[in-house]
């Protein structure tokens, strides 16, 4: 029962960061300024996004309850909150302010902070690690992505 209630906490605390992200980044994938934008050919169609994101925060949450049952620490808290400051604040430094530098120093550091996730506590959750790679490896896209708009714009 603990555990249903902190996976619907945490579900409460990720979709709400995503609806903070979306609204900062006032309607940034439609403005003219992104869709000007020399992109990556890999660039996904908008709706992956949606999609990737919905799953993601899901298995984040659900990982995120069986890491704050088994580790309910300052670390795991800290750690928590600034991913989820790193992951609002992207939106709002790359879609709402063009700020495509910052944006990518942004992403890496959350990319690392959930690169520190996986390794630091996979020995306490073992497979169920497993939750959380798909968040990285979208946030090792995602950065691929920025990166090419700096390079290439």
């Amino acid at each position: 029962m603990k555990l249903i209630k902190l996976i619907i906490i945490f579900l409460i605390i990720n979709f709400s960061a995503l609806g903070i992200g979306s609204w900062l980044m006032n309607n940034g994938p439609q403005s003219e300024w992104y869709t000007s934008l020399n992109q990556a050919p890999w660039t996904p169609p908008g709706w992956v996004f949606g999609v990737a994101w919905t799953t993601i925060m899901i298995l984040f949450s659900i990982y995120m309850a069986y890491l704050y049952l088994k580790m309910p620490t300052n670390k795991v808290k800290i750690l928590f909150s600034v991913q989820f400051i790193l992951n609002v604040s992207w939106n709002y430094i790359f879609f709402n302010q063009h700020l495509v530098s910052l944006g990518l120093m942004v992403i890496v550091a959350l990319t690392i902070l959930i690169a520190i996730f996986m390794f630091s506590f996979k020995n306490d959750l073992k497979a169920k690690t497993l939750l959380i790679l798909p968040y990285f490896i979208w946030l090792c896209i995602a950065t691929s992505l920025n990166a090419y708009i700096l390079i290439n714009n």
